[in-house]
């Protein structure tokens, strides 16, 4: 595809330049989706199509902080790692 990407467990969770420079991908459920654009329009952007409607979406990067894409790329993280990678450790 020719823009970074990022996996664990193999699985894509974010992406960087696609469409173009200016833009990343995180994959988030359709609910998490829907807050953050609901929460944060100029930022981010439903994928066009079915990989959007299954909460694929696109984030603007000249708008966005560092705090808003560090929360979505961890979301993202979190839905597609193993269990074991997401446990909380306990006290």
């Amino acid at each position: 595809m020719g823009h970074p990407d990022f996996r664990v467990g193999g699985k894509i969770f974010a992406t960087l330049g696609a469409p173009d420079d200016a833009w990343g991908m995180v994959k988030l459920t359709p609910a998490q989706q829907q807050r953050l654009v609901r929460d944060t329009p100029t930022v981010f952007v439903p994928v066009k199509g079915a990989w959007g409607k299954q909460g694929c979406t696109n984030v603007c990067l000249k708008p966005a902080t560092k705090a808003l894409v560090s929360t979505a790329i961890v979301t993202a993280w979190r839905n597609l790692a193993p269990d074991d990678l997401v446990e909380e450790p306990s006290d």
